[in-house]
Order: C-alpha cells, then sequence, then structure tokens
C-alpha cells in the first residue's frame, strides 16, 4: 500500500504533510504536479519542503507538457469555460499515476472547516483527509506554520492564471515583467485573453491593462490592502 501525500505547495497541504511526517510517520510519497509557470519564489518554497520532508518531491507532468506548451498546441488560453489546464496537468496525469501505483492511500488537505468531497481517483485509490480527522481549521493550520516558522508564498497557482485577482496581476507586472510580457505576447498570437471581456472596469487586454498599472490608476482597496501589508510586516 503507498501512502501518497499530495502537495500544492499551499498553506493546507504544506500543513498536513509537515505534521503527517510528525505524528502518523510513514514512507511517504510525496507528489506536485508543476505546470512551468510557477514563480520563483514557488519553486523555491517546493526545495525548501524536500529539506523539511527529507525525501524529493515526485513531479507528475503531462509528458512533460507545460502551461505554454498547451497553450502553443490548442492555440488557445484558458479562461472560466475552459479549464483544460487543470485537467490536462494536474488532474489526468494524478489520476493515471495513481492508478499506476495502485493500492494506494491519498492524503488530501482538505480542512475541517471546509466542504467535504470525495476522492477523485476511482476506486484505485482510497481518499483520507488528516486535516479533517483532526479538527484542524484555518486557524490551526497558520497556527502550525507560524510555530514551524513556515512562510508560504503569496501565489502557489501558474503566474498566468485566468481567476487571479487584479491586484495579483498588478503584481505580476510589477515584479515580474517578464513572465507579464510573455503573457502578453500570448494573447496577441492566440487573440484572446486570461482575463474574462466584462468581468469590471478594467481592460480584459494585459497589454491595456499595463497602460492603466503604469497610469497611476487605484485598484479599489488598494491602499487598505497596502496598509495592512505594512502593519503586518
Amino acid at each position: 500500500m503507498k501512502h501518497v501525500v499530495g502537495l500544492s505547495g499551499g498553506k493546507d497541504s504544506t500543513a498536513m504533510a509537515l505534521c503527517l511526517a510528525e505524528v502518523e510517520p510513514q514512507d511517504y510519497t510525496y507528489i506536485i504536479t508543476p505546470t512551468g509557470d510557477e514563480l520563483p519564489e514557488m519553486v523555491e518554497h517546493w526545495k525548501s519542503l524536500e529539506e523539511l520532508l527529507g525525501k524529493p518531491l515526485v513531479r507528475i507532468t503531462n509528458n512533460n507538457r507545460t502551461l505554454n506548451d498547451l497553450i502553443q498546441i490548442h492555440n488557445a488560453l484558458p479562461n472560466h469555460r475552459q479549464r483544460w489546464c487543470t485537467r490536462q496537468l494536474k488532474i489526468e496525469p494524478t489520476i493515471a499515476w495513481c492508478i499506476r501505483n495502485a493500492p494506494a492511500i491519498n492524503y488530501v488537505g482538505l480542512r475541517a472547516d471546509e466542504e467535504e468531497r470525495e476522492g477523485i481517483y476511482g476506486d484505485h485509490v482510497k481518499s483520507d483527509f488528516p486535516l479533517r480527522r483532526w479538527g484542524w481549521g484555518l486557524k490551526e493550520v497558520l497556527g502550525y506554520l507560524k510555530e514551524r516558522g513556515i512562510t508560504i508564498p503569496d501565489r502557489t497557482d501558474c503566474a498566468r492564471c485566468y481567476a487571479q485577482r487584479l491586484s495579483e496581476w498588478k503584481s505580476l507586472w510589477l515584479n515580474h515583467p517578464d513572465i507579464y510580457a510573455d503573457a502578453v505576447r500570448q494573447e496577441k498570437e492566440t487573440g484572446r485573453t486570461f482575463r474574462s471581456p466584462n468581468r469590471d472596469k478594467w481592460p480584459a487586454g494585459l497589454e491595456e491593462l499595463a497602460k492603466e498599472f503604469a497610469s497611476g490608476r487605484k485598484i479599489r482597496g488598494e491602499d487598505k490592502i497596502q496598509a495592512c501589508r505594512v502593519c503586518t510586516l
């Protein structure tokens, strides 16, 4: 029986993986599903977890394809109606890997204060939810990470995720202009935009959006968010 821990790198799965190793020691296999579009701080976070867990993270991919590879193959950008990125880069490769490595128990980082959900890997793989068993909600997860001195990156998803907030696009434009510029290139080549048109009163296209950022136009609530960050620091 394989004991498989799925690690997104977010706060819940990180806390679960580290605490499992402490209180329920097993010969765990830690798996991640990189898309090739993670920010540098996320890549460093995975490296740090390998050191803390004392084992390499098994990287599961779709034949080594990245998000950019799939965009080129489809000549399209993922969006709310076409979420092929998650399905093809994460769900399907993980299901295939789990079936090849069955029987297995898959440990999922679902908290006790979240809605229940069933496993998605079929009859071959049993899902276990340690955080729910421990009665851990958000408070317990954050408290554990603070106690261990673990800092989770601001973004654990793709750098150019269509679902991210406007403030996150601005952060990408400010802190990773090379990635932002590449996303602009992809919009021009496909004739599509990552952001949904009419989602808000800001431009959908990233090139036009950058002009708004450069003009000094403020995002609603931006000053309050910045003030909170200063207080936290």
